[in-house]
């Protein structure tokens, strides 16, 4: 019978000897080491996931409008459905996040996310084609198709390119059945549920298991792979906003309108189909991941309690699964709220989160619009800049900031400064967004007046004047023409247009009466389909993207340093809890009222509204641009300044608290363990499943 190894024999086994007895380091720290990376890497490709099917869903947000024919604010609840999932769940996760299978959890999150975005495309196949308000003219021949049509009360709806008239009547029950947009919140709400643990439970999982000088760097790296997630959503988004809606079932030949008008709907579904696909991939690691790993760089000597010794001596057992006990969580729920909430830095905190949720909310889910009605780019163009331009910004800024901590091991104090700087210095430059103005489009009879008419008065007659008073124009209508004199009506009718040529997006309407009494004189004036174009806007532009990247690229640079003071003010044992807390605060404070009220007071600013092909009011379909500009801007500046003061007051308590010890914490952590002031602090906290036990890490945080 073999002799009972000593402990100090099977330490030395199992660090330079494998089984067969060749000499050579231990395949269980290999094997664990491994794990983490595979950790590291699957957390990264499900950050990615879930930035892919978020930023889509942000880029088709005008593209879900306009195809449900819905206002801004409804737009706003579906896209704030998603917090409501995150809502459902975060807390109990996020708090019996070290107590329960945190990969398991993640990929049952993966995979409800997955549902979501499958849940969300069934409308596209239940509402059948996509019919676009489109110009009721009358054939007065063969060859010529006219506008205006004196003494005819509604005449026939043909069109160039389709006859709607045996198809609106058909229509009009499905279209009652656009409340099918609640496919695409549900699908959203589903969606936030499943991505609630990503974030708190794969944080603390790195946190816990790596070394302390690693964890700032692992987690800045994973957030900023997942940034391309971001990036490659938008670029999908891009491309299906180019696409028709019923790509493959209509000829595309026979569209009068082409993606940068306000009526063009793109293929918001295809990208949804990809992105369930992407979420199901994301979950396939986590399901072969265990419970907990031993700690990064953990002295052996730490490792041989794990090791069995009637089993195979180089083997190390993964330790035991606690058995959750529910009542004994909930006991503790109300204590570990208290302490959490009676830490003034973190207090501090919470606020600062539910400002920037606010200001980056708002600016996520509108800025295509801002940029197409603002700047007269297509939706597309705007999603494709933000996806190649300001997200790859975003990235860099976040992984250099997460790489200045680790290079410059930046306390918690310098972190504060650091943060406080940057989003000053953003925020200074965010003002200068108000310098880029641009011209409100000039539609007669609704931001500008007819000829003869000095004043835009009785709104009862306000699309109206002389020079179309015969052509009996619907007013409900919007399918707008820029005449040559670079005005815009809203349809060739109220140009006073009596005859035309060409078809599709080529026709070209020509004897237009209104156009030719703006100074014209009399003669062959014409319009062309679609609103006519603002220089200013377009020259404009690339300042403001300009602007728009270098202020992106700041915040990013502070983004991880911000993230890293919750980590540094919180006892190891509430990480997870505070992580929770603190997506909760944000999200319900910030992500779920933010497009809300956004899109109300953008909705505000709406000049003319659509008409549902059954009655009732659609999309808008024009916007005043310069008061669309001041609220966006100025909503988004209100709530920047108050993250900045927030800032600066965060900076200061963390300068009083920590300070004073904050080098003696850094450089002589073994000295600081004989002299703390607080010995019993370690004994008496709780040590949860998969937290640090180590107690320079606790000194820091107490």
């Amino acid at each position: 019978m073999d002799r009972p190894m000593t402990a100090g024999q099977l330490k030395e086994k199992s660090m330079f000897q494998d089984s067969d007895g060749s000499a050579g380091p231990a395949k269980t720290v290999y094997h664990n080491c491994s794990k983490l990376k595979i950790f590291l890497g699957a957390l990264a490709f499900s950050f990615f996931a879930k930035g892919f099917s978020g930023s889509y869903m942000k880029s088709m947000s005008s593209q879900i409008e306009r195809r449900f024919e819905i206002s801004s604010s409804i737009v706003g609840i579906i896209d704030g459905s998603f917090e409501i999932g995150n809502l459902m769940v975060m807390v109990l996760v996020s708090y019996l996040g070290p107590r329960v299978h945190r990969p398991k959890i993640i990929a049952v999150g993966c995979l409800i996310m997955s549902v979501g975005a499958f849940l969300s495309v069934m409308p596209q196949f239940l509402m059948g084609r996509y019919n676009y308000e489109r110009i009721t003219v009358s054939v007065d021949n063969s060859t010529s198709v006219s506008a205006c049509s004196p003494g005819a009360e509604g005449p026939p709806a043909t069109d160039a390119t389709e006859t709607l008239s045996t198809v609106i009547n058909a229509e009009c029950e499905k279209t009652t059945n656009s409340y099918l947009w609640l496919f695409v919140l549900v699908g959203n709400l589903l969606r936030g549920i499943g991505e609630a643990p990503i974030m708190p439970l794969g944080v603390s999982y790195i946190d816990d298991f790596s070394k302390e000088e690693n964890s700032a760097f692992y987690i800045g790296l994973v957030r900023s792979s997942g940034m391309f997630g971001p990036t490659l959503g938008f670029l999908l988004g891009s491309f299906c906003a180019s696409l028709w809606v019923d790509v493959g079932v209509v000829d595309i030949d026979a569209i009068s309108i082409n993606p940068k008008d306000i009526r063009w709907v793109g293929a918001w579904w295809l990208g949804l189909l990809i992105c369930g696909a992407v979420n199901f991939i994301a979950s396939l690691p986590f399901w072969f991941l265990p419970y907990s790993l031993p700690k990064e760089g953990e002295n052996e000597n730490l490792k041989i309690g794990h090791l069995s010794v009637q089993g195979n001596p180089c083997k190390i057992g993964p330790p035991a699964q606690p058995q959750l006990k529910f009542s004994e969580a909930a006991k503790d729920f109300l204590p570990a709220l208290k302490k959490l909430f009676g830490n003034p830095v973190f207090v501090v905190f919470i606020f600062l989160t539910i400002l920037q949720y606010n200001s980056l909310v708002g600016i996520i889910t509108y800025e295509t619009k801002f940029m197409e009605q603002q700047f007269n780019v297509s939706v597309a163009k705007a999603i494709f800049l933000i996806g190649v331009i300001l997200l790859p910004v975003t990235i860099l800024g976040m992984f250099l900031g997460g790489f200045l901590i680790k290079k410059f091991k930046l306390h918690i104090t310098e972190m504060a400064k650091f943060a406080c700087i940057t989003f000053i210095v953003a925020y200074l430059l965010n003002l200068l967004y108000f310098t880029c103005s641009c011209e409100v489009l000039q539609v007669a009879g609704l931001t500008a007046p007819y000829s003869g008419m000095k004043h835009l008065s009785s709104s009862k007659h306000i699309y109206m004047a002389s020079c179309n008073a015969e052509c009996s124009c619907k007013v409900d209508q919007w399918d707008p023409v820029c005449g040559d004199n670079g005005i815009t009506y809203m349809t060739a009718c109220f140009a006073g247009c009596k005859s035309s040529s060409g078809t599709g997006r080529n026709m070209v309407f020509h004897n237009c009466s209104c156009v030719e009494g703006q100074g014209l004189g009399l003669g062959n004036s014409s319009a062309v389909l679609g609103q006519c174009q603002r220089e200013s806007c377009t020259k404009a532009f690339p300042y403001f993207l300009a602007l728009q990247t270098a202020c992106a690229f700041i915040l990013a640079l502070g983004g991880t340093p911000t993230y890293m003071i919750m980590f540094r003010s919180v006892s190891p044992d509430l990480k997870s809890f505070a992580v929770g807390i603190e997506t909760l605060g944000g999200r319900i404070l910030g992500g779920l009222p933010a497009p809300i009220y956004f899109g109300a007071l953008i909705d505000e600013t709406c000049l003319k509204w659509g008409t549902k092909s059954c009655g009732g009011s659609g999309s808008c379909r024009v916007y005043n641009t310069k008061e669309f500009r001041n609220v966006y801007l100025g909503l988004i500046s209100g709530l920047r300044a108050g993250c900045c003061l927030l800032y600066i007051v965060l900076s200061a308590l963390i300068m009083k608290r920590f300070k004073p010890e904050g080098k003696e914490m850094t450089d002589s952590k073994n000295a600081e363990r004989s002299t703390s002031k607080e010995p019993d602090t370690v004994n008496k906290r709780e040590i949860l499943p998969g937290s640090r036990t180590s107690e320079d890490s606790e000194e820091t945080y107490m």
